[in-house]
């Protein structure tokens, strides 16, 4: 059973950081690709990032390119995603997700987390 679990969200100033985690469980971390992923209220989940599978690539969505990092340590079934000068606009529930990446695209699974709030302040 493929369970995704994020953390690390929370109430920021605008300029401000966090540091998103989800720790992955249940199949092979180091086999599939990781993404990113936001839901703002009232709005459709939209793409942030995707690192692959072993950290070698990455994309971004445009709205966050320069401020937002994705990383990954498959010892730790971990991948991270570092926010900094967020944005108000940045404000949404955060979800993470398994999947694969070929020729330059995330095709998602169907295997989300619970998610985690961020807020950014103005």
């Amino acid at each position: 059973q493929v369970q995704l679990v994020e953390s690390g969200g929370g109430l920021v100033q605008a300029g401000g950081s966090l540091r998103l985690s989800c720790e992955a469980s249940g199949r092979t971390f180091s086999s599939y690709a990781m993404g990113w992923f936001r839901q703002a209220s009232g709005k459709e989940r939209e793409f942030v990032a995707v690192i692959t599978w072993s950290g070698s690539s990455t994309i971004y969505a445009d709205s966050v390119k320069g401020r937002f990092t994705i990383s990954r340590d498959n010892a730790k079934n971990t991948v991270y995603l570092q926010m900094n000068s967020l944005k108000p606009e940045d404000t949404a529930v955060y979800y993470c997700n398994q999947g694969a990446y070929m020729s330059g695209k995330y095709y998602p699974d169907n295997y989300w987390g619970q998610g985690t709030q961020v807020t950014v302040s103005s």
